[in-house]
């Protein structure tokens, strides 16, 4: 049976580089709220990936999470988006070690703020679904980056080096 973390044909995100990022405020799976607002004055890595505990979205999650230093370090605040729901996103966080928020996006509205809704196609049949993406943004919330569809392997590389770039 095929998973949701399929490639996604390529799509093209409404977002550019220096403007506002969508606003949001979405349930972390800790019980709290994360808002774009709350996190002024920080850079912000928020990658939208289709479903918790599948075999592409788990590579990019652990490789995220083997990078969490390097982001730290430089002052990211990394957060993961999907649709699922907080105790997804708890078995998830606790099966692999992840130590970094995953938020709660159920009606889907952020994912297509932010341009990682969308046709695409699907193991050939065209689906509309979850597209991989990745939203670099800077301190003052605008749009660094935006990464999509996002190739799993060495997508978290490929983020530090534009961040240190």
């Amino acid at each position: 049976m095929a998973t949701k973390c399929a490639s996604s044909s390529p799509a093209t995100s409404a977002l550019l580089p220096g403007q506002p990022a969508p606003p949001f405020a979405l349930p972390s799976d800790d019980g709290t709220v994360v808002s774009l607002a709350s996190l002024r004055g920080k850079r912000v890595v928020l990658y939208f990936y289709p479903k918790d505990d599948t075999p592409g979205c788990t590579r990019e999650a652990c490789s995220f999470q083997e990078s969490l230093p390097l982001f730290t370090d430089a002052g990211v605040v990394l957060l993961g988006v999907s649709r699922d729901g907080a105790a997804a996103h708890q078995r998830f966080r606790k099966k692999y070690d992840l130590t970094f928020p995953l938020l709660t996006d159920a009606d889907g509205a952020v994912h297509r703020a932010y341009g990682a809704w969308g046709e695409k196609v699907f193991y050939g049949k065209k689906t509309e679904g979850v597209i991989r993406t990745t939203v670099l943004i800077d301190a003052e919330g605008r749009v660094l980056r935006v990464f999509a569809p996002v190739k799993v392997d060495g997508h978290a590389d490929a983020v530090l080096a534009t961040l240190a770039g």
